[in-house]
């Protein structure tokens, strides 16, 4: 070997180990293009809110009503109606049949004018995301006018629009009150809510709102427009903290507590309990009142790198078991939680601590 290298002249030797090299540089550049490709398909990029759409709503539905999310995406597109749509249309059907039946979204009667006409889910979901887009468009937008009227029919949409213009749950009792009067001789209507008797606000469900509303996690204003840029981790997180905050060295701890207004009033919380009611305050609903756990809040909202926590993300950690407590980040490896020790206080999560060390890396952006 030495005798062949011998007999090569330099210059071509020198060339020989110049284009051996190149040739390692190319394929080393290649693998970390490879390698760094496959780690930035696997990230967590931030929800991109749609201005014409509700933005980044999560339905908190059954499995009857999810198997119907890819039908109610197709009709969406068919109608025109942007996909962001689907999550607060889950939470309608939800409302409406759970799910079950041939009319899922109860669209017979805005159809063909009389209940039961419609014996097949696909067509009650064509119709009913047409009926659903043809209100959302006649109320404005105004998600909160557009379910009522879902409910009440049309008229309503007329009566908000000569009383202040937005929906309020004031004028949906006095438009059921009134309504009532002029068919309850029939005997055909009743209360479908007790608690709706003693104002006789007996026609459609003055409640349909908050009713559809429970199963639907994301953030609609005061004006019953979506909050757009509401997955930021900003506004409405900060809103949460600020809840939060007014609740610290009045409250104490109850494994359980927080799932009665007699809790709240009183200032019983548990940790998953106190990040309802918190995100509550900011205008998001993250599960009903008497099932929130951990368990149901690990799974909400959108996942986030660790190294993108943003204040009013929430935060898990493996106490007593995997994700056995949670709060919500504040910055500064600090969040505002309900713990053990202290009621609803502010806590360091940075490394050495006690909750810096439970800390699993679970970050979730509602």
């Amino acid at each position: 070997m030495h005798i062949v290298l011998r007999l090569i002249p330099k210059k071509y030797l020198i060339g020989a180990i110049l284009a051996l090299v190149g040739l390692f540089l190319v394929m080393t550049i290649g693998i970390i293009s490879t390698i760094t490709g496959g780690f930035e398909s696997e990230s967590t990029d931030d929800v991109t809110v749609v201005d014409s759409g509700i933005g980044a709503g999560t339905a908190n539905v059954s499995a009857e009503v999810m198997k119907y999310e890819p039908l109610l995406k197709k009709y969406a597109s068919k109608h025109g109606l942007d996909e962001s749509y689907v999550p607060i249309m889950m939470s309608l059907m939800m409302q409406e049949s759970g799910g079950k039946g041939s009319d899922p979204m109860q669209s017979s009667e805005s159809y063909c004018g009389s209940v039961g006409c419609i014996s097949s889910p696909e067509l009650s979901i064509d119709k009913g995301v047409l009926h659903f887009k043809s209100v959302l468009e006649k109320a404005n937008y105004d998600i909160k006018l557009t379910l009522q009227s879902y409910n009440f029919g049309g008229g309503f949409i007329n009566f908000v629009m000569g009383n202040g213009g937005h929906y309020t749950k004031e004028l949906a009792i006095e438009f059921s009150q009134q309504q009532y009067q002029k068919v309850k001789h029939t005997g055909n209507y009743h209360c479908v809510r007790p608690e709706m008797v003693p104002y006789q606000a007996c026609y459609g469900d003055a409640l349909y709102v908050d009713a559809v509303l429970k199963y639907f996690t994301g953030t609609i204003g005061e004006n019953g427009k979506p909050v757009v840029g509401a997955a930021s981790g900003s506004k409405t997180g900060v809103k949460s903290i600020d809840a939060g905050k007014t609740l610290i060295g009045k409250t104490v701890y109850v494994f359980g507590g927080g799932r009665s207004q007699a809790d709240i009033k009183s200032g019983r919380f548990d940790c998953s309990s106190f990040v309802r009611w918190a995100f509550e305050q900011a205008g998001i609903n993250v599960g009903p009142l008497t099932g929130v756990t951990t368990d149901t809040l690990k799974n909400m909202g959108q996942p986030v790198k660790v190294k993108d926590m943003k204040p009013g993300d929430v935060v898990f950690f493996d106490t007593y078991k995997i994700d056995g407590h949670v709060g919500i980040y504040v910055g500064d490896n600090k969040f505002i939680g309900c713990q053990t020790s202290s009621g609803v206080a502010i806590a360091p999560m940075s490394k050495g601590t006690y909750f810096g060390d439970k800390f699993n890396g679970r970050v979730r952006r509602f």
